[in-house]
């Protein structure tokens, strides 16, 4: 059985961000548990007590304190169910967290070689030492099962696959620290619990939906998919920022290129947006816009929601 718990909803800086007077912000904090979202993440388990997560969001620490299937077992001086994580791409949100996992438990960290590289160029992150934290490099369209700490079988198998994106922002003028060919800066993911045969794809960032990327995810059982922007120019609009959001590397949710009408028709049994900005009108509850995308057959998601597959 594949559980798949939501532990951030959002993009960076989460809703409210710390800075941020915009609608959805100060909607956010006049009602913070009907709209606040931490960064996005989500763990998964194929037995719900190893566990394994996808991107280290900045607010991890906050999401393992609010997710009881990630605490330390009852009576435990030290222990985590976490035996992994796979990280998608070199973003802030998706590996800052891994900073709040220095305390020695021993877990794996699956990348590909251009975001590990990323890693070994930042001396911060040998605060995860190496005997405890492994890293282990993870290829394109290359299958894999992650191993629990012990190196037993984790049930779980993980395939990565390329789609349209960019690399780190952070890195924009500057050498890339893997180089600067090849896939490996924005990936997909295929979840599989090998005993079920259940499945989930996740997809934080994506620039563009491709006529492969839909036969690759059509007739998915369950789809978490990159939901920044309702519309491309959002944040310009806004006044928010002078990017749209395929220039950072996200398609828009909206219009005939957008998500919803690029995944229309694939007989996807549950759609969820994940990373959702906080200049995303589809996030206030009553707004047309989550209106139209409830109407579509799309789910925003709270923290905290849970799937069983």
């Amino acid at each position: 059985m594949l559980r798949v718990v939501v532990l951030g909803a959002a993009a960076g800086g989460g809703v409210p961000q710390w800075n941020c007077g915009c609608t959805g912000c100060r909607a956010a904090r006049a009602d913070s548990r009907q709209l606040q979202r931490t960064q996005a993440s989500v763990a998964f388990s194929a037995d719900g007590d190893n566990w394994f997560l996808i991107n280290a969001s900045p607010d991890l620490r906050q999401q393992f304190n609010a997710t009881p299937q990630l605490h330390p077992k009852p009576g435990a001086l030290r222990h985590t169910p976490i035996a992994g994580v796979i990280l998608t791409n070199g973003e802030v949100d998706a590996v800052a967290g891994l900073l709040s996992m220095r305390e020695g438990s021993p877990f794996t960290i699956y990348a590909h070689d251009k975001v590990l590289a990323i890693l070994k160029a930042n001396s911060i992150f040998n605060v995860l030492n190496e005997k405890n934290v492994k890293r282990q490099p993870i290829g394109v369209d290359e299958p894999f099962e992650p191993r629990l700490p012990d190196g037993a079988r984790s049930g779980i198998e993980v395939v990565a696959f390329e789609v349209a994106g960019k690399s780190a922002w952070y890195l924009e003028g500057k050498a890339h620290p893997g180089g600067s060919s090849g896939a490996g800066d924005t990936l997909g993911l295929k979840i599989t619990d090998k005993s079920t045969g259940k499945n989930f794809y996740f997809l934080a960032a994506c620039a563009e939906v491709t006529d492969a990327l839909r036969a690759q995810i059509a007739g998915a059982s369950l789809v978490f998919f990159d939901g920044t922007v309702w519309r491309d120019d959002e944040m310009i609009q806004a006044g928010l920022g002078q990017k749209t959001g395929k220039s950072m590397g996200h398609v828009a949710m909206s219009g005939e290129d957008g998500a919803i009408a690029r995944l229309a028709g694939l007989d996807i049994d549950r759609k969820i947006f994940l990373h959702i900005n906080n200049s995303n009108p589809a996030l206030l509850p009553s707004s047309p816009e989550r209106k139209a995308a409830e109407h579509a057959g799309w789910q925003i998601p709270a923290d905290g929601t849970e799937i069983v597959l």
